[in-house]
Order: structure tokens, then C-alpha cells, then sequence
């Protein structure tokens, strides 16, 4: 719950700081509360789902969901629609860009455990198509390992070219690797 949807579950801003006060419900961020008898949740993922209805999980953050790397990710890695206000605060989240045409290919929602709350989260293909594409920021060495555990598993290497071809710069990285790994 946040402070300004407070009164659709019957209380004011000031009756929701009182109440947080006197222990019924715990801050998890800036302007956003839980009950205190809440089933254990991912604040991180409350949060960003609260700040921003179309955030979805991506880049390392999401191979790791999809058990395709190892790595525990430094931070949860977000995508918004590019144009959107990034929210400041959080340093646990880490925000990203995405271009509006391409937003919402291979995007899911998944329901936010011990919550009312769902969050979006990209297909292990667009995933990994994501990882080649912007392999600068997050390392060549993941998207290799994260194509090599999909193709593993008996991934379709057609299915994620039909990804590639449509996200800017990912198909040529991702021909390449799958030439290599032939």
C-alpha cells in the first residue's frame, strides 16, 4: 500500500503513519507500507512494481529468474519504457530504458509472492537477446554463458533470432555466438 491509495483500504495519509508508527504496518520504501503481518515478500520487486506499472525484470536480474547464470545480481536490474521518469531512491534497483516499440516483446507478468502485486518479466529469449545487445554494460562473458545454459536445456536457436532481428543490435552478436558454439 502505498500513501495515496491509503483511503481505498480506509485510512488517511496521517491514519497510515499512525498505524506505521504503532507497529501495524512496516515502511518497506519511501511512501510505501506492508502490514506487519505480511508473508515474507521481495521488497525490491514491491517497490518497483509500485513505482512504476510497467516495470519488468531484466537483463542479469532476469537470467538469473530464468536460472540461466550463476551470478547473483548486485542489484535488481528494472526495464521502463524509455520517456518514463526514472524514480530516484532505491540504490537496490538498478533502472533501464527500454525503447517504447520494443517494450513489450517477450514480456510476462508474474504475481509478486505474499502480495496482490504482479511485475513483468522478459522470456529467457528476449533475455538473452538483451544481454548481446547491450553486452558493454553488462560483460560478453554473461551472454555467452546464459546462451550456452539456454541451448543447453534445448533452447531453439530459431526462436531467439526471431528475437534478435527484432531488438537493435542483437542479431549480428547473436549469429556470431551461435556460429561459435556450432
Amino acid at each position: 500500500m502505498t500513501s495515496n491509495t491509503a483511503e481505498q483500504h480506509g485510512l488517511s495519509r496521517s491514519g497510515l503513519y499512525r498505524a506505521a508508527r504503532k507497529g501495524r504496518f512496516e515502511r518497506i520504501a519511501r511512501g510505501i507500507y506492508l502490514p506487519a503481518d505480511a508473508a515474507a515478500a521481495d521488497w525490491d520487486w514491491i517497490e518497483a512494481a509500485s513505482r512504476r506499472p510497467a516495470a519488468t525484470i531484466c537483463l542479469t536480474s532476469a537470467l538469473s529468474h530464468h536460472d540461466l547464470i550463476d551470478a547473483i545480481p548486485a542489484a535488481l536490474d528494472i526495464a521502463i519504457p524509455r520517456g518514463s521518469r526514472i524514480p530516484t531512491g532505491n540504490p537496490s534497483i538498478a533502472w533501464h530504458s527500454f525503447s517504447q516499440s520494443t517494450f513489450y516483446l517477450g514480456r510476462d507478468e508474474i504475481p509478486i509472492p505474499g502480495t496482490d502485486l504482479t511485475i513483468g518479466l522478459y522470456s529467457p529469449e528476449r533475455s538473452i537477446a538483451d544481454v548481446f545487445r547491450l553486452r558493454g554494460e553488462v560483460g560478453y562473458e554473461l551472454a555467452r554463458d546464459a546462451l550456452k545454459e539456454w541451448l543447453r536445456r534445448g533452447g531453439k536457436p530459431a526462436h531467439l533470432v526471431q528475437f534478435a532481428t527484432t531488438l537493435p543490435r542483437a542479431k549480428t552478436p547473436i549469429l556470431t555466438a551461435l556460429d561459435a558454439l556450432a
